[in-house]
């Protein structure tokens, strides 16, 4: 469950806060999956950074995942980041998703990632087909260890098609309902009609797992 205002996280004491209950045993899952992930990466990426799931959110026992690009600015502890990905989050995209997942009901049981789990740059840049590609293959992971997902909300172009390719085939018939929507940028809610196109994809999301 999110904070009762958006950006939240723009008071230090409230990253502190969710920081502590990282601690907590229903937290364990996903930190050690993340951990795992890192391991991974660093003999070819050294200096890879992962932001934290959200350990107030779903956990392990999530139904719905909302999948978005990459880990912004706003994710960074080096550039004033919270070191979550998380709706608390101090910046517009983060708002948005508060705001909107507040008008829709969408409070419990969702976790939100990205395809390319790492920092790209300063949390700027573009994931290129070669980081969809990898950033694929671990949301596949992801996802093995979500045995509730019931449906993904897979946000932005970028996520969109490293998705179709490198995780829709991999599928089955069985899987969770996927909703493909735009990111929740400011860029893309000045553009007439991706709010609301938005706003529609996350009311199926909590019409699926309320």
């Amino acid at each position: 469950m999110f904070l009762d205002e958006p950006q939240g996280f723009r008071f230090p004491e409230r990253v502190t806060e969710r920081q502590a209950m990282l601690a907590d045993a229903s937290a364990q899952p996903l930190i050690e999956w993340k951990r795992a992930l890192v391991a991974r990466r660093q003999t070819k990426q050294p200096d890879i950074y992962v932001p934290d799931f959200d350990p107030a959110e779903g956990g392990i026992g999530a139904r719905a995942l909302l999948l978005l690009e990459t880990p912004g600015p706003g994710t960074i502890p080096s550039e004033g980041g919270s070191g979550f990905i998380s709706v608390d989050n101090n910046d517009m995209s983060a708002k948005h998703v508060w705001q909107i997942r507040d008008e829709v009901g969408l409070h419990e049981g969702v976790i939100a990632w990205n395809i390319v789990p790492w920092v790209l740059g300063r949390g700027d840049d573009k994931p290129t087909p070669p980081d969809l590609a990898q950033g694929a293959m671990e949301t596949r992971r992801l996802m093995q260890t979500l045995p509730d997902l019931a449906v993904v909300a897979v946000c932005g172009t970028a996520a969109q098609r490293g998705w179709e390719k490198h995780v829709q085939p991999y599928l089955d018939k069985n899987g969770p309902v996927v909703i493909p929507t735009w990111l929740p940028s400011q860029l893309a809610f000045n553009q007439p009609g991706k709010k609301e196109q938005f706003t529609e994809a996350l009311r199926r999301v909590a019409r699926i797992i309320n």
